[in-house]
């Protein structure tokens, strides 16, 4: 596995449109995609600057993954993600060097990539996620 670069960086946030407003007044970026993915208990915001993207990420529910990590952390850098050719390839290859996956399989993610996560135990506490494209828009 190579990744290609860093698809998106993901930040934790408590309110989004109030995380949104600061991305375009500080930075002058523009949001260009506000989505719901409902089973993993989020919103999303988009950001793109040159080839990598920030994810701002709000909980939907006060028991979903992210309200536990704004909890338990505070807001802030939640994880980093790779772009790679496949992530059913990539899961196997980290899985063959002893890296503990969250996701054993990929899964539908934001923006209609395909992602899993590498348990940040494994990844020297880095909670990190691999994302391609579906194979069929590859």
């Amino acid at each position: 596995m190579k990744p290609s670069h860093i698809e998106h960086i993901g930040l934790a946030v408590r309110n989004l449109e109030e995380s949104i407003r600061y991305w375009e007044n500080v930075f002058g970026l523009q949001c260009y995609r506000v989505e719901e993915v409902a089973d993993q208990k989020v919103r999303t915001a988009f950001f793109k600057i040159g080839d990598t993207k920030i994810e701002l990420l709000e909980s939907t529910d006060a028991d979903g993954p992210i309200a536990r990590f704004i909890d338990k952390r505070g807001e802030g850098v939640h994880h980093i993600a790779f772009a790679v050719d496949d992530v059913k390839d990539a899961l196997q290859s980290v899985q063959e060097k002893d890296i503990t996956l969250i996701d054993a399989e990929p899964r539908p993610g934001a923006e209609g990539l395909q992602i899993a996560f590498l348990h940040p135990k494994s990844t020297h506490g880095v909670l990190t996620e691999l994302c391609s494209k579906p194979t069929n828009e590859k």
